[in-house]
C-alpha cells in the first residue's frame, strides 16, 4: 500500500511538473507571439514609411522638374514675346518716315542700307595686290571722255585724249571698226576703256555703257566726235568757265575759218566767254531777244557736248534704243538742263574747237575673192587659185537717210509721250 501511495505521488509529482511546464510554454509562446507580431507590424509600417517617403520624393522630384519645364516655358514665351516686340519694332522702324526716305533703289529692298552700292566708276582693279592707288587726285573730283573712234582718225584721237590729263579724266573709247590692237602705240592706251563692236554709233554704245549709275562719280561727261580739232580747247578752263557759268549742258564753240557750223548758235563769238542765244534777222526761223525756243537758245550739236552728272542721266533717259544717230535729240535737251534751258545750256566761246566734219560711219572697205568654183581636183593639182581685190563702198548717202528717217521716229515718239502722259507738265 505504502508502495503505491508512493507511485501516486510521483506521478502526480510528475503531471504537477508537466502542466507546469506546459503551462510556461504555452504562456511563453503567447508573449513570443504577440512579441513577434508587433515587430512585425512595427517592420511593416516601416516599410510602408519608406515606401510612402520614397513615392513623396519621387512626387516632389516631378513637382521640381514640372516647375523646371514651366519656368523653362516661361523663359522661352518671353523670348519669343521680345522677339515678337523687336519684330514689330522693325516694322514700325520700316514703315516710318525716316525708313520711307530711305529711298532704296528698286530691287534692293531686302538689302540693309550700308551694304549697298548705288554707283560704280570706269576704274580699273589690280588682280592681286590689296593695296588700291587711286588714279588722280583724290580730292578732285574725276570726270570722263568718251569718244567713238575709228583707226584712221587716231592722230585726231591721240591730240584730243593729250590734252585730257589723266589726273582728272578717265579715257573711255568707243571702237566702231572693231581696230583696238593698233592703238597700242600711245602711252595713255593701256589706262583707257575699251569698248569694241563693228558700225555703231556714239549714241548707241553711250546707251549701253555710260549708264548714269555706272558714270555716276564723274562730275561731267564730254561726249565727242572723233573729227576734232582741239589746239585752243583747254579742258580744266573749259570746266572753270562752266561751273562759273552754271552750265549744265554746253559744248565748245567752233572756229568758223576752219569748221563748217550748221547752225550760227555754235559759231564762236570772239571776245566773249559764253553765249546762250544766237540772232537771225533773215529768212526763216528768226531769233531775237524774245526766242524761247531751240535752236535759238538752250540749244548745243551734238559732235561735241558736255553734260554735269544731273543732266547726264536725264539724258540717258531720251536716248532711244532703237535711234542710233540721236538726230532730233538735240532740241530736247533742254528739258535736262536742270532748270532754265536759257540760263543753263550754252557754248563756250574761251575755249574753241575745230569740228572736221570727217566721213567715217557708212565709208566701208569691202573685199572681193574670186576662186575657180568648187570643181573637186587631183591632189596632185593646186586646189585652186584665189585672187582678191578691195574697194572702198561710201554708205554715208543710207546713213544720212536713215539720220533723216530717226529724226522723224523721234518727233513722233515725243509727241506721242506729251500727249499720253496727263501728268507731264511742259515748262515751256
Amino acid at each position: 500500500m505504502k508502495q503505491d501511495s508512493m507511485n501516486r505521488s510521483c506521478l502526480y509529482s510528475i503531471l504537477i511538473t508537466t502542466a507546469l511546464i506546459c503551462g510556461a510554454y504555452f504562456s511563453g509562446n503567447a508573449y513570443i507571439d504577440k512579441q513577434l507580431k508587433e515587430k512585425l507590424l512595427r517592420w511593416r509600417i516601416n516599410d510602408k514609411m519608406h515606401n510612402v517617403n520614397a513615392k513623396m520624393h519621387n512626387v516632389t522630384d516631378k513637382i521640381h522638374n514640372v516647375t523646371n519645364k514651366v519656368e523653362n516655358t516661361t523663359d522661352q514665351m518671353h523670348n519669343v514675346t521680345n522677339k515678337i516686340h523687336n519684330v514689330a519694332n522693325e516694322m514700325q522702324n520700316a514703315t516710318s518716315p525716316t525708313c520711307e526716305n530711305l529711298s532704296k533703289p528698286l530691287g534692293s529692298e531686302a538689302l540693309p542700307q550700308g551694304i549697298i552700292v548705288r554707283t560704280s566708276n570706269l576704274e580699273t582693279q589690280h588682280l592681286w595686290n590689296y593695296r588700291h592707288i587711286k588714279k588722280g587726285n583724290p580730292n578732285r573730283a574725276m570726270s570722263l571722255l568718251a569718244m567713238a573712234v575709228g583707226i584712221n582718225q587716231k592722230e585726231l584721237v591721240n591730240k584730243v585724249i593729250q590734252k585730257f590729263p589723266s589726273q582728272d579724266f578717265v579715257v573711255m573709247l568707243f571702237h566702231y571698226d572693231g581696230v583696238v590692237e593698233d592703238w597700242k602705240q600711245y602711252p595713255w592706251n593701256e589706262h583707257a576703256i575699251h569698248v569694241s563692236v563693228m558700225n555703231q554709233t556714239k549714241w548707241w554704245f553711250a546707251k549701253r555703257f555710260l549708264h548714269p549709275d555706272i558714270v555716276g562719280e564723274y562730275e561731267y561727261i564730254f561726249l565727242w566726235d572723233e573729227d576734232l580739232g582741239v589746239s585752243h580747247f583747254n579742258p580744266q578752263r573749259y570746266l572753270s568757265i562752266i561751273k562759273e557759268e552754271g552750265l549744265e549742258i554746253s559744248q565748245p564753240a567752233l572756229d568758223t575759218t576752219k569748221s563748217k557750223a550748221h547752225y550760227p548758235i555754235t559759231a564762236r563769238r570772239n571776245n566773249l566767254k559764253v553765249h546762250r542765244r544766237m540772232y537771225k534777222n533773215i529768212g526763216s526761223g528768226r531769233c531775237d531777244d524774245h526766242s524761247t525756243d531751240p535752236p535759238c537758245v538752250g540749244w548745243v550739236e551734238m559732235m561735241a557736248p558736255v553734260f554735269s552728272r544731273s543732266a547726264w542721266r536725264c539724258s540717258w533717259y531720251m536716248i532711244q534704243n532703237d535711234l542710233i544717230h540721236a538726230w532730233g535729240l538735240d532740241k530736247q535737251l533742254g528739258y535736262c538742263a536742270q532748270g532754265d534751258r536759257k540760263k543753263n545750256v550754252g557754248v563756250v566761246d574761251a575755249e574753241y574747237i575745230v569740228h572736221y566734219g570727217l566721213p567715217t560711219l557708212g565709208s566701208v572697205v569691202e573685199t572681193t575673192s574670186s576662186s575657180s568654183g568648187n570643181v573637186t581636183k587631183p591632189k596632185s593639182q593646186k586646189v585652186s587659185q584665189e585672187s582678191s581685190d578691195s574697194r572702198k563702198v561710201d554708205n554715208r548717202p543710207q546713213v544720212r537717210m536713215k539720220s533723216y528717217v530717226e529724226m522723224k521716229r523721234f518727233k513722233e515718239r515725243w509727241k506721242k509721250a506729251v500727249e499720253d502722259d496727263r501728268c507731264w507738265v511742259d515748262p515751256y
